[in-house]
């Protein structure tokens, strides 16, 4: 009897032990993961603007010309069932 006692002792003491650890952990294992992510989403962000600058700069801005001919009359269509 006295040693399933002391199995049962043992084992709430190793439970209450990792959820104290498991709370200290927590808080800055989410803090890493989040830097983590938050670096890798710079990261592609910064790569995205330097193509979008890159291509930006190689090409001059185009004008469209409007054209003023007339080019010809405006017919209303009706639909037919």
């Amino acid at each position: 009897m006295i040693s399933f006692l002391k199995t049962l002792a043992i084992i709430l003491l190793v439970y209450f032990a990792l959820r104290f650890l498991i709370k200290l952990v927590t808080p800055y294992l989410v803090r890493f993961i989040t830097k983590k992510a938050e670096q890798k989403v710079q990261q592609a962000f910064k790569g995205f603007t330097e193509q979008a600058g890159r291509s930006g700069q190689s090409e001059e801005p185009s004008v469209t010309k409007k054209s003023s001919k007339i080019v010809g009359e405006y017919i209303d269509f009706e639909e037919v069932e």
